[in-house]
């Protein structure tokens, strides 16, 4: 069953005087799915998924009908429809998601200057400044909730406490359509119950090695020896775990927005139409990226994707990061993803690129976890061999496969 299907729904149905909980959690439910419901009421509890329907795609978007059967964004179109025969599959529309997104952001910026974008559908919110004007922060999110549906329509989901890692995990326990307030008092009682796959950076193997020595829930983490998790896990995520399971969380809404990027785009001399080849090149652009974000000393929050078509007809797509990367292995995965959601089998594409966008210092992004720290090492040693001795010497091998003549004539970096 999915972990977003609202099965272990909690909220604050009652008031809650706390005004400890200043850092909210802001999350659209299901928004580009409940987007497209707007125009199609019929729908309306139903399972839908957003998606191009061809075996190859993978789902853009899924209602939390279509969750409880175990389909999530990001999978294959086919598995999907395997778990779900009866789904309904609706095509994407990205420019309503875009003017639904806007609208939504405007009412967050009503309420506080202090808005932290997080891609198109969540954001978080520091309303300390806000309580004398609109209340506690259980009224607060509230009164977003209630703002939002008014003017699109759609719903939101809050979570609110002290830390922004708490919050956001509030508001996923909170959906759909809920608002969960966590006083900093109540954090640790919060957290420790919880599975330990509700902290940041426990990824399916860090999962199975945790629970290898009997730690199952967040409460287990914070009782075992930082010595024991620094053996299982490494330095980096044992102390991150170990901080975050007693609701240790340093950073702040962060309402800097960033206005530089660096990209790589390359047209081609020959349109490519196979999705591996296309694959190949956003992995020769990404492993660009990474090397002068690394050189720059940033990271970038946002991966987005540029393709343009024989017709130069020209799409771009994006997505915002759990935590700021520069690594090329993260940045290809993030590209191929959001290139997965836009092929069609026989679309002849003339320039790709992609872009590491939001930089911040790599010094300063206060990284929760580090699950590429593995390829980082790896890269920044390409990096010390290629300093020394040329670009070229070291590559992956699945761009050793390409011979000359397959590689694009033209291309272009920028940073802007």
């Amino acid at each position: 069953m999915s972990k977003q299907d609202g099965s272990n729904r909690l909220v604050s149905d009652q008031p809650v005087a706390d005004v400890s909980a200043t850092v909210l959690h802001v999350d659209m439910d299901a928004f580009f799915a409940s987007v497209e419901l707007l125009d199609r009421p019929d729908l309306v509890g139903l399972p839908v998924i957003v998606g191009h329907d061809s075996d190859r795609s993978v789902v853009t978007a899924a209602t939390y009908e279509a969750r409880r059967y175990g389909v999530n964004s990001a999978m294959p179109m086919a598995v999907a429809k395997r778990r779900c025969p009866n789904a309904v599959i609706v095509e994407p529309h990205f420019e309503k998601y875009q003017a639904k997104s806007r609208a939504v952001m405007q009412v967050f910026d009503r309420f506080t200057p202090r808005v932290e974008r997080l891609g198109i559908d969540e954001a978080f919110l520091d309303v300390a400044g806000a309580v004398r004007l609109y209340g506690t922060p259980w009224q607060i999110g509230q009164a977003i909730r209630r703002a939002v549906f008014e003017e699109t329509g759609l719903h939101c989901s809050v979570g609110a406490a002290s830390t922004k890692f708490v919050a956001k995990l509030a508001s996923s326990r909170a959906k759909p359509a809920g608002l969960l307030v966590v006083p900093a008092a109540d954090t640790v009682a919060f957290l420790h119950p919880q599975p330990v796959s509700a902290l940041w950076g426990v990824g399916g193997k860090t999962q199975e090695v945790l629970e290898r020595r009997g730690i199952r829930t967040v409460g287990d983490l914070a009782t075992t020896p930082l010595e024991s998790l620094v053996h299982a896990i490494g330095p980096a995520g044992g102390h991150r775990l170990h901080d975050l399971s007693w609701g240790r969380d340093p950073r702040v809404v962060d309402t800097a927005v960033g206005e530089k990027s660096i990209g790589h785009e390359v047209t081609f001399g020959t349109d490519l139409t196979e999705r591996d080849a296309v694959a190949r090149e956003l992995l020769r652009l990404a492993e660009k990226v990474a090397v002068r974000m690394r050189r720059a000393e940033v990271q970038g929050r946002t991966i987005a994707l540029k393709v343009r078509y024989t017709d130069f007809t020209t799409l771009t797509r994006s997505r915002t990061l759990a935590e700021p990367t520069d690594v090329a292995r993260r940045i290809h995965r993030e590209a191929v993803e959001l290139y997965d959601v836009l092929h069609r089998p026989g679309n002849r594409i003339r320039l790709i690129g992609v872009r590491g966008e939001n930089l911040v210092p790599t010094a300063a992004s206060n990284a929760l976890w580090d699950d590429d720290a593995p390829w980082r090492e790896t890269e920044t040693t390409v990096d010390a061999v290629t300093a020394r001795f040329g670009a070229g010497v070291l590559r992956p091998a699945s761009l050793v496969r390409g011979t000359p003549e397959q590689r694009p004539p033209h291309a272009r970096q920028d940073i802007g």
